[in-house]
């Protein structure tokens, strides 16, 4: 089988080659076709993963596509992982953001608002080579902003794609550890939508504790991701929330602490891999492949460590010493993938957070919603669990933010400045319709969009 990653060139790739390296064989993948616009930084990447591969004396074969169409031909699964407008374009998107007082984080808000708008439409092209090339593919979108790409690409007819997404997974790893218990031991059930979900149910061995966890400060604290909230909000809301809400619960102390660091998430991002590139470009790589692969590996220690630093507050940035740092073992996104690519291939399958049509899994939303929730992924297909009704805090949130996704995608279909507007008017984080007017045009103005 063949895996086409589209975007190959971004520095995930090489973890992600090195997640599949302890799986390939059990999953039948026999070939990894990498594709990038960027082909020198491509190339750069492609050394890397090749050395991975050599390194672990596996025989994966790992090569760079020329066009799409030579990635896409003959794969079974198809990566989508792009950056449209490259890294300087998320420094633009959340400085123009913070200029007009507003979160500009790549995802929530009007951050992943533009980023929407300069990507969906490059990868509507895509999955058009894909139709062409590979009808029978499974697509796994991990381009951001995840769940608003997957609605607008499932809404224009493409039902043979998943929206991915690590946090959950990440999440439940940390939980898993905190508890002292094994993964397979623990059941973590979410719902929502990408980057606006809730955890309504854990399970350690069989038995319910969720209640548990929120009156334990101890435990919520040490978890990185419950421990920005203010346990009592947890406590009144009764569920253990994504990341991502803490631009919502705590939206003034976000916007505060990015105004005063000085600095965004993006810039650091942008600096972190201006870095890494020059270093790899000034060396040969050919020569010494390792030494290439431990400046590659520190550069995303440092990238990995900075991780929410800025928008939470707590300025933590471990010391990171280069020299015999391992590879990731690629749990994140590429696990979550190939978890589900497992599934579709056994009999009992998997538990796995995904982002998927509703029909019919939550209460009140359609069935066309894209929604990211717990799955049973096995050869019987992608089945979400189903929830039922919500509390009606979650729902209205869950509505507000999918009708803005909803009028997002027509503004990009149409070329409509006027329905941009009425997105970001109705969005939590801007909330106001001068100043997403303001905004629209601020965007366009920068990247030419309507």
């Amino acid at each position: 089988m063949k895996i086409a990653v589209i975007g190959g060139a971004g520095v995930r790739t090489v973890i992600f080659i090195n997640g599949l390296l302890a799986r390939y064989k059990k999953l039948n993948i026999d070939e990894v076709v990498l594709y990038d616009i960027d082909s020198e930084k491509q190339e750069i990447i492609g050394k890397l993963c090749a050395h991975v591969i050599k390194r672990k004396k596996e025989e994966l074969k790992v090569g760079i596509a020329k066009s799409p169409i030579e990635a896409i031909t003959g794969a079974d699964y198809i990566v989508t992982t792009l950056r449209v407008g490259g890294d300087h374009s998320r420094v633009v998107d959340e400085t123009i953001a913070l200029t007009e007082g507003v979160i500009g984080q790549e995802t929530t808000g009007v951050g992943g608002f533009s980023m929407a708008v300069r990507t969906i439409p490059v990868l509507l092209e895509y999955c058009k080579l894909i139709q062409e090339h590979a009808p029978n593919a499974w697509i796994f979108n991990f381009t951001n902003p995840s769940g608003l790409v997957t609605q607008a690409l499932r809404s224009a007819g493409y039902d043979k794609i998943i929206g991915i997404c690590d946090a959950p997974s990440s999440t439940k790893f940390r939980m898993a550890n905190r508890l002292g218990v094994e993964e397979k031991d623990l059941y973590v059930e979410f719902f929502g939508l990408n980057h606006l979900s809730w955890i309504r149910s854990v399970k350690k061995n069989g038995k319910e504790i969720l209640g548990d966890l929120l009156a334990d400060d101890d435990f919520l604290n040490s978890v990185q991701e419950f421990s920005m909230f203010d346990p009592e909000l947890l406590r009144s809301i009764g569920y253990l929330p994504n990341e991502y809400l803490y631009y919502y619960y705590h939206r003034e102390k976000a916007l505060k602490n990015i105004q005063k660091s000085g600095e965004t998430r993006g810039k650091t991002i942008e600096a972190v891999n201006l870095h890494m590139m020059e270093e790899l470009k000034a060396m040969d790589m050919d020569a010494d492949p390792e030494g290439a692969l431990q400046i590659f590996l520190y550069y995303m220690a440092l990238r990995e460590s900075s991780y929410m630093s800025i928008e939470t507050g707590s300025g933590k940035r471990e010391e990171i010493k280069r020299g015999k740092l391992e590879v990731p073992d690629g749990m994140g996104y590429a696990g979550v993938m190939l978890d589900c690519i497992e599934g579709l291939q056994s009999e009992e399958g998997y538990s796995l957070v995904l982002s998927v049509e509703n029909q019919g899994c939550i209460q009140g939303l359609l069935d066309e919603d894209v929604i990211e929730v717990t799955c049973k992924v096995s050869k019987k297909g992608i089945c979400p669990v189903p929830i039922g009704e919500v509390p009606e805090h979650a729902y209205l949130l869950m509505r507000l933010i999918k009708m803005y996704e909803k009028l997002t995608v027509e503004a990009i279909m149409h070329k409509s400045k006027e329905t941009a507007i009425q997105a970001l008017t109705l969005h939590p984080l801007i909330n106001s319709y001068s100043l997403a007017k303001t905004l629209v045009e601020r965007y366009d103005d920068a990247y030419g969009i309507f």
